[in-house]
Formats: C-alpha cells, sequence, structure tokens
C-alpha cells in the first residue's frame, strides 16, 4: 500500500505506508519554472525534512489555487505549505496580487511574495534596497554585483549563501518601513526572507 506524495520536481512519487515520518514536510508552490524552485532546491536540508517544490504553477492566485489543489489530493500531509510569486507590475493586475495573498490566507497557507520580482530577494544579500525599480533593472544590478546573471542559474544559492544574514536584516528593515503593510503598494518589499528562515531552521 502507497500513499502519493509531490516530489520537489512537481512529480507525484509513491510513499511506502509504515516508512518512518519526516520531522517537517514543505510544500513550495511556485509561479516561474526555473528561477525559484532552482533556488529553494538547493538548500541543504537534512533527509528527514522533506522539501516539495511544484514548479510553473501559472501567476498570482493559480499559483495559490494549485497549493490548495495539492493539499486537498494529499490529506494534509505538509506541515508546511507556501506559495512563490512576485506582483511583476508589468501588466498584472495589482487586485489579483491582492486577492491571492488573502485567499492564501483563508486557507492557512503562507506566501513569500516579492514587490516587484523575486531577484529584489538576491540584490538585498548585497545591499538595502528601498526604491522602486523596473525588473530589468535588478537584472542590471545583479549582474553588476556577481560579473554575471542568468535567471536560470542552479548555483545563485551557492553564490548567495554565505550573506544570507545580511539577506534577511535587509529584507526585515525593507518591510518594516511599510505601517500598516499593503502588498501591492510596497514597492519593493519581500517576504521570501520567512520561508528562507523556516527552510534554515532544518539546515
Amino acid at each position: 500500500m502507497s500513499h502519493k506524495a509531490w516530489d520537489r520536481y512537481g512529480s507525484v512519487k509513491a510513499r511506502k505506508i509504515g516508512v518512518r515520518a519526516p520531522k517537517q514536510r514543505f510544500l513550495i508552490v511556485c509561479e516561474g519554472e526555473q528561477t525559484e524552485p532552482n533556488y529553494f532546491r538547493a538548500f541543504r536540508v537534512p533527509a528527514d525534512i522533506v522539501v516539495d517544490i511544484e514548479p510553473g504553477a501559472g501567476t498570482h492566485a493559480s499559483v495559490v489555487r494549485r497549493a490548495i489543489d495539492i493539499v486537498h489530493n494529499l490529506d494534509d500531509m505538509y506541515d508546511q505549505v507556501w506559495c512563490v510569486f512576485d506582483r511583476d507590475k508589468n501588466g498584472r493586475n495589482s487586485v489579483s496580487f491582492n486577492e491571492a495573498i488573502q485567499l492564501a490566507r483563508d486557507n492557512d497557507i503562507s506566501v513569500a511574495y516579492s514587490n516587484d520580482a523575486f531577484e529584489l530577494w538576491y540584490l538585498l544579500h548585497f545591499n538595502y534596497h528601498d526604491t522602486a525599480m523596473h525588473r530589468h533593472d535588478y537584472i542590471i544590478k545583479l549582474k553588476a554585483l556577481l560579473g554575471k546573471y542568468e535567471k536560470n542559474d542552479l548555483a545563485m544559492f551557492e553564490k548567495l549563501e554565505d550573506k544570507m544574514d545580511v539577506a534577511d536584516r535587509n529584507a526585515k528593515r525593507l518591510l518594516s518601513q511599510y505601517t500598516p503593510i499593503h502588498p501591492e503598494s510596497n514597492d519593493p518589499s519581500t517576504t521570501v526572507h520567512l520561508l528562507v528562515a523556516q527552510l534554515r531552521a532544518f539546515m
């Protein structure tokens, strides 16, 4: 007899009944196909920590609805469920962004959002940034800091790991300037550090 579980690459795998239960089970549903999944797959957690990643789940509310579907189909087997998506001002509806965050909250799902792009989290590893900019400018700055930057770089976690404490402080400082917090209009802002902190607790 087996129990279905989603592996870190988004496919279904069988988990045998009777196998020792993991200490913590994460489900991370990502908007992007590669950038965010590649980053979170690189976290070196112990074997008894399950981190299942669902890539390319769509945008905003589609990401949250995918997370809800997985959780319901697998009988709430996860201890932590996270959605990862961007505000992306380029042609995206602000109402959709806010509604997605509220939908997640209504279903006890955590959100690691970025306004405007996930690359803001990368930039915060180097410097504090509190000025809104076009997402293309994130790329320009990262290229200047790293010498080279590709969105789907498999080595981004390794390149940034020793600066993670700096990024955490900068992200908290950035979020603290918004009172009250309005995710759609708080540009720039991110809550990626909240998910990262949960994963780091098991490293």
